[in-house]
């Protein structure tokens, strides 16, 4: 597709590795000034202030509202980022738009899930957050006529508010909903959702006290009320504030809700989330909140003409998940509530798997590095033999590229570093598919 294409030359991929940096800066990713787009379902200048900046009402500020309130209807209102026509696609890229080997590598983990779920009979696969459909339509190129026989039962489900997109193929069915609790057996991908279901922002104000940071349509901030509720009691648990004033945090009750959600889709199988995080200890101190629009990063405005998106306290959403698989029946997800333990995820290098949860069988969360997650899968990077040039040129042209885009896809500065969750659900063989 057109909007593909052009994402490829020349949209920056959200996918640089946190370096604590105030306002969401990323470790080589390209920074960007607003470029005084107006429009979207706010309008509204874009001439604000900047994150973590404050004002008194004046002209063109207002209404007020908390970031969570404000990038749900930025993004997903009638006339939300997410519902352009061009797509995320046309703004920046993901590991999906990078290369081809990222669906390839779906396809293998979808083929490990089968087996380890003893090939049933209907076999899911669900991409959350699917964009355009571009995941599912890689996966089922890449499975082709398979030996396994997995085409002839898999059901790809896509999961986006947008419209289904045209000339999408027909196998994939396009939902704007996750599907019924325990409805599904199979593999759950969220690939870069949960850093987009909107959260609110917290700061520390003058006394020391954590406050939630009210947004302006323009992009203007002022502090509100002290935080309370189960966000402040999320902050206590999983991202404790010193009394610094202007330390900031991104309370994450609504993803770790959200991810409970989509694990309690599964019967039995497998959730995936994938996307830019950070763990309890090693939380950024002045919060990740940032903006993409056409390729570079910007100012977070919540008018609807760029991305909004926060990194993920993957930890937290891991132990929601845990909860969610061994509790469906007894405590709805939006009841859920979870504290850290000793026994918690723990991020993991390219060295090793990572440590589970004691959540009892079927539900051991693990955390391990993209690169690791890949190297497991077989995208390795490891380049073609030199001596394959010469009986085959087009084949070392080839495998050449391929390798490339795996190094793309594994460098533990950029894509590389992201995280994923693995939420098995079921039998205990799906805890070793990644292994």
């Amino acid at each position: 597709m057109a909007g593909d294409d052009m994402a490829k030359d020349s949209a920056s991929p959200r996918s640089e590795a946190q370096d604590g940096s105030r306002g969401g800066e990323r470790a080589g990713s390209r920074k960007g000034e607003p470029d005084g787009s107006q429009g979207g379902e706010w309008g509204g200048s874009s001439d604000g202030e900047r994150v973590g900046s404050h004002s008194q009402d004046g002209p063109g500020v207002g209404p007020w509202r908390g970031w969570r309130a404000a990038a749900e209807r930025a993004l997903y209102g009638p006339n939300g980022f997410y519902r352009r026509p061009e797509g995320p696609a046309g703004h920046f890229r993901t590991s999906v738009h990078a290369s081809p080997l990222y669906a390839q590598a779906i396809a293998a983990l979808l083929a490990r899930v089968d087996a380890a779920l003893g090939r049933p009979a209907e076999l899911a696969i669900v991409d959350v957050g699917a964009g355009r459909g571009e995941l599912l339509t890689g996966v089922l190129s890449a499975l082709g006529d398979d030996a396994d026989g997995i085409g002839k039962r898999l059901r790809p489900y896509a999961v986006e508010r947008a419209a289904r997109p045209a000339g999408l193929d027909p196998r994939i069915d396009w939902l704007d909903d996750l599907p019924a609790p325990g409805s599904l057996t199979g593999l759950l991908i969220a690939n870069e959702w949960l850093d987009n279901v909107p959260v609110d922002v917290a700061e520390v104000d003058a006394d020391g006290v954590p406050r939630q940071v009210l947004v302006s349509a323009n992009g203007t901030e002022r502090l509100g009320d002290p935080l309370a509720g189960e966000d402040a009691a999320w902050l206590a648990d999983w991202w404790p504030l010193d009394a610094e004033p202007g330390l900031r945090a991104e309370p994450g009750p609504p993803r770790d809700a959200a991810w409970a959600r989509a694990v309690c889709t599964l019967d039995t199988g497998l959730a995936v989330a994938i996307d830019y995080a950070h763990a309890r200890g090693s939380r950024p101190p002045y919060g990740t909140l940032t903006g993409f629009r056409n390729g570079r990063e910007v100012r977070p405005v919540p008018d609807g003409t760029c991305d909004l998106t926060t990194h993920v306290a993957l930890d937290a959403c891991a132990a929601a998940g845990a909860r969610a698989a061994t509790d469906r029946r007894t405590a709805p997800p939006h009841r859920l509530r979870t504290t850290p333990t000793d026994h918690g995820p723990e991020v993991t290098d390219d060295h090793g798997p990572g440590t589970a949860t004691d959540q009892g069988p079927g539900a051991t969360p693990r955390i391990r590095t993209q690169r690791d997650a890949l190297r497991a899968l077989g995208v390795t990077g490891r380049r073609p033999p030199l001596a394959l040039a010469s009986t085959d040129p087009a084949g070392y042209v080839r495998a050449l590229s391929a390798a490339g885009d795996a190094a793309e896809l594994t460098d533990p500065a950029g894509l590389g570093g992201f995280l994923w969750l693995c939420q098995p659900v079921g039998p205990a063989a799906l805890a070793d598919v990644l292994a």
